[in-house]
């Protein structure tokens, strides 16, 4: 007797040949009344043909058809490695029938039983609030394998034993594809010595992580207990933990909301023990921004897991198409937030009918709770940069680093600019001098008359009579220090008018 899944078939019903009858997992119980048993060829095809339809065992009656079982069955027995059982004509199939089925209802109590005891201590380490660790250690002892938790990304928040963490992260293209699929899945991977059965976390349409379940052979009836348990009290905790993010959420609101009122010593006490560590380093503030929430979404996700990795602490509030995060300076989430801005600039550009899909971020410089609001203003001029420039990202140093001129590179101030030169490119159209170069020369040389006049090959009288005659034009002074920065920007940023 093989195992639980066991069945007893008598030879009258299928006569010389069972297997069309054959389900798998059957002990076969035969007279030989209808076989050849002392032929070595005809034998071998039959024990074939019955271990190939997956019987796993024959028991044939001596003292009926046979006296003793006949030679050539016994080596096509062994040579098929099919178990023979040599069943006595004082035995009746019947007694063997009843043992086997009382055997069988023994097993699947004995399985149930155990399925059951695995429930109950899977449960405990659920409820023992130490996070998944001790439920996966528990889950990986009674399938005699390994098991391993992905969170909604893919990527791996724990496994046990230890060394299965490096295995189970080679899967996560496979379970990558198990979130394409509504909640609950399953998939198995792997061949029959690493045999891994994954499984999706989750209700609905909605995957919140999987499970992975690494074994040597296919699970039986106790094991399949442990993992179904296993993936209900997953599903159970991360849900409780979708619960618990939202109040954390509301509470993070709260301690941004007394930051940026100026506040930091009653954010404290209510940041507490939850945020209080990353109040007390250098943090940055980022600001993120699509034209769809649930593109923020796929940042602040990829942002908590490497803050889960890391072990760092994160403050997210949402704020409609907005995501407003307070993270480590220099850590992990701040590193996620950079690669998934460059991932999406190095992305095949999307077609002109093709909904929106970017996120926009602005990234202040690093500060500390007292600087919280200015920290803000950062981020939302950075954010601001970024969508002019068309960036996925720009951190605020790069404005203080770089030069004002590409602030200013925009529709509005270019047409600012040509307004305010249109008069003096109309008046050098006409032939009647080169004001603009002379107003660009004397500008760029500060004012100064020699250097500027030498810069244009004219004398400085000349040069004094164009700068006068640009005043009058423009009916500005140039003795105005604004002036003077009006113009030199214009020129900067002017589209010249083209000259038939």
């Amino acid at each position: 007797m093989q195992g639980a899944g066991e069945r007893l078939v008598g030879e009258d019903a299928v006569l010389a040949d069972p297997v069309p009858y054959m389900e798998g997992g059957e002990l076969l119980l035969v007279t030989a009344t209808n076989l050849d048993a002392e032929n070595p060829e005809v034998m071998k095809r039959y024990v074939r043909r019955l271990a190939g339809a997956g019987v796993v065992g024959l028991g044939f009656a001596v003292g009926v058809t046979y006296d003793e079982v006949p030679q050539p069955l016994v080596d096509a027995a062994e040579e098929a490695g099919l178990p023979l059982l040599e069943v006595p004509r004082r035995t009746p199939f019947l007694a063997i029938a009843k043992a086997v089925s009382s055997e069988i209802a023994a097993d699947q109590y004995r399985a149930v039983t155990a399925g059951f005891e695995a429930q109950r201590e899977l449960t405990r380490a659920a409820l023992a609030g130490d996070g998944p660790a001790e439920l996966l250690a528990r889950l990986a002892a009674h399938v005699d394998g390994w098991a391993a938790l992905y969170d909604a990304s893919g990527a791996v928040v724990a496994a046990a034993p230890d060394w299965a963490a490096r295995r189970a992260a080679r899967l996560t293209p496979d379970v990558e594809r198990l979130r394409e699929r509504p909640a609950p899945a399953s998939v198995v991977v792997g061949d029959t010595d690493d045999r891994v059965e994954l499984q999706s976390l989750g209700t609905g349409r909605r995957v919140r992580g999987a499970l992975a379940v690494g074994t040597g052979a296919a699970l039986g009836t106790a094991e399949r207990y442990a993992v179904h348990s296993a993936v209900a009290l997953l599903t159970l905790i991360t849900a409780r933990s979708r619960s618990l993010q939202g109040a954390e959420q509301r509470l993070g609101a709260a301690v941004l909301r007394m930051l940026l009122a100026g506040q930091p010593d009653h954010a404290r006490g209510v940041a507490g023990d939850l945020y209080g560590g990353l109040l007390d380093a250098p943090f940055r503030l980022l600001i993120a921004e699509a034209a769809e929430p649930s593109t923020t979404a796929q940042l602040s996700e990829a942002m908590e897991t490497a803050a889960a990795r890391s072990g760092e602490t994160l403050l997210m509030v949402p704020e409609g198409e907005r995501l407003v995060v307070l993270a480590a300076d220099g850590g992990a989430a701040v590193a996620a937030c950079a690669a998934y801005a460059e991932a999406q600039e190095s992305a095949p550009p999307r077609e002109p009918s093709a909904p929106d899909a970017a996120v926009v971020v602005g990234l202040s410089a690093p500060a500390g709770p007292i600087a919280v609001s200015a920290a803000y203003k950062q981020a939302e001029q950075s954010l601001s940069v970024a969508r002019r420039r068309g960036r996925a990202l720009v951190e605020h140093e790069e404005l203080a680093a770089g030069s004002v001129l590409p602030l200013l590179a925009d529709d509005a101030v270019r047409a600012f600019a040509d307004g305010m030169l249109r008069a003096l490119y109309e008046h050098d159209a006409k032939g009647r001098g080169d004001l603009v170069a002379s107003l660009r020369a004397w500008l760029s040389h500060h004012g100064q008359w020699d250097a500027a006049a030498a810069d244009l090959g004219v004398h400085r009288h000349t040069l004094r009579y164009r700068m006068r005659r640009v005043e009058e034009i423009l009916g500005r002074s140039l003795d105005d220090a604004d002036v003077r920065m009006e113009l030199w920007l214009a020129l900067k940023v002017a589209n010249p008018p083209t000259v038939p």
